[in-house]
């Protein structure tokens, strides 16, 4: 006999006296969270920590926009995958009454009858002949080792798990729904800015066409103007399909069918919460729904270490069973007789070949892998919240940077216009100005993108809403 199984047994004469009086005994470790180190701050937090977080308000109160609290709210009503999680939820909490069932009564009934003809050599029974039997048997284990309280309070721990994940996937199907909308309001402004671009170099081209055919120029600037037209017009094309791609994109995630989405606030007017404190470090663990998660996951791992404990003890419970036997044509034997049984069933394992060891390790070993799930979890929301910090503060400096570059363009072309009205300069000039504004432009959009999407990041990262009920999160407003 192996160590693992001479210590169950070690213990057996203080479980078996603990059975004797029916008492609550309870196999296996209590759950205790493991220990994780925090630090006091989060890296690049600008001001100092204290117990206000961005995370307390509700999306609708950091996202202004009517269209996309619209689009916010029908995705959390009618997204699939939503859906799915809270299907999940129910099928786990019926698992619950499935395990605690088993520390119930069990009832149940058996009834067969039939007609037989009688053996050539049978003198007591004439001809041909019916019998009926009918049974009922109930059986009662008493949970002493506590196999069933662990198996309920795995179950439980699921349930828990399942609610954390679909609040994870709310969460997260806001924090989708805003970066594809803030991605829509992008490609909105590139589209804008590629039609002035298309429209200003068709200008450009035809006043190119006529000097040409005045014969006041030659026909090198005609081309030159022609694939600058044709290079935006590309982009124009492009631009659009990529619209209509996120548009479907995004009404699939709020689970309607390919269409057009609605657009509120332009990308430039977007106005953000001004302050986003991110909190105590320590408040990310209680806020977090996948660490929430997590942690159910090792407390349902926790109890099925305890189960399998009380595997290698007896299982000892009451059985009753009552029936009536019928008998009809069959001579002296005919009528009927009732008979019932009752006593206390004690059942256990004395070989399994080290099934019960194995199954034991094998718990042992998966509550290992929730707890190092459970610290990466812990981990990967303090990268995430880092991110997003550090995204606020150096986009802040890009877009600074990037509006003083697009105002400088803009006034070249007015310098180069000026400067080619007076004869003092080409139109080379104008079109050199004209070519470095529009991609300046550009590169604007997509850092005021990406500040909003930073805002939306960091509101997921920290937990946003998670003092919400679900059906608060759900109903906005």
């Amino acid at each position: 006999m192996n160590d693992l199984r001479k210590a169950f047994f070690g213990r057996a004469a203080a479980a078996l006296a603990c059975g004797s009086i029916l008492s609550s005994c309870v196999m296996g470790p209590n759950y205790q969270r493991p220990q994780v180190t925090q630090p006091n701050d989060f890296r690049f937090q600008i001001s100092q920590a204290d117990a206000t977080s961005f995370a307390d308000l509700a999306w609708w109160d950091v996202f202004k926009d009517p269209a996309l609290q619209a689009l916010i709210g029908n995705a959390l009503a009618n997204n699939n995958d939503l859906q799915v999680a809270t299907a999940r939820i129910g099928q786990a909490r019926e698992l619950i009454g499935v395990a605690r069932s088993q520390a119930l009564p069990q009832v149940n009934y058996d009834a067969h009858g039939g007609i037989a003809k009688k053996p050539g050599d049978d003198q007591d029974i004439g001809g041909s002949y019916s019998s009926a039997v009918g049974i009922l048997n109930a059986a009662w284990e008493l949970d002493l080792w506590g196999r069933i309280r662990r198996a309920t309070e795995a179950a439980r721990a699921n349930t828990y798990q399942q609610e954390e994940i679909r609040r994870g996937i709310m969460l997260t199907l806001v924090s989708d729904v805003a970066n594809g909308y803030f991605r829509l309001l992008q490609l909105d402004r590139e589209l804008a800015i590629a039609e002035e671009s298309q429209s200003t170099f068709a200008k450009t081209h035809e006043l190119f066409s006529l000097r040409f055919q005045a014969g006041r120029d030659s026909r090198l600037p005609v081309e030159r103007a022609k694939a600058s037209l044709d290079e935006s017009t590309a982009q124009v094309a492009d631009l659009k399909r990529e619209i209509a791609q996120q548009e479907n994109a995004l009404s699939v995630l709020a689970g309607g069918y390919p269409g057009p989405i609605p657009r509120g606030t332009a990308l430039t007017a977007q106005v953000m919460p001004p302050q986003t404190p991110v909190g105590l470090t320590t408040d990310l663990l209680r806020r977090r729904p996948d660490i929430r998660a997590a942690e159910q996951g090792m407390i349902s791992a926790n109890a099925q270490i305890g189960e399998a404990v009380a595997n290698f003890y007896p299982r000892i419970g009451l059985s009753a069973l009552a029936g009536l036997i019928g008998i009809g044509g069959a001579g002296a034997l005919n009528g009927s007789s009732g008979f019932w049984r009752g006593g206390l069933n004690v059942a256990g394992p004395i070989f399994t070949g080290g099934r019960l060891e194995s199954e034991y390790r094998n718990r042992k070993a998966y509550w290992d892998e929730t707890v190092a799930q459970y610290r990466l979890t812990i981990l990967t929301a303090f990268r995430e919240t880092s991110d997003a910090l550090i995204a606020q503060q150096r986009l802040a400096e890009e877009r600074a940077a990037l509006e003083t570059k697009v105002a400088a363009s803009r006034q070249s072309i007015d310098l180069a216009l000026e400067r080619y009205h007076g004869g003092r300069a080409s139109y080379f000039e104008v079109i050199e100005a004209q070519q470095a504004l529009f991609p300046a432009e550009d590169q604007l959009a997509k850092v005021q993108q990406a500040q909003l999407v930073a805002v939306v990041n960091l509101y997921k990262a920290l937990g946003g809403g998670w003092n919400l009920s679900d059906e608060q999160f759900q109903r906005h407003g």
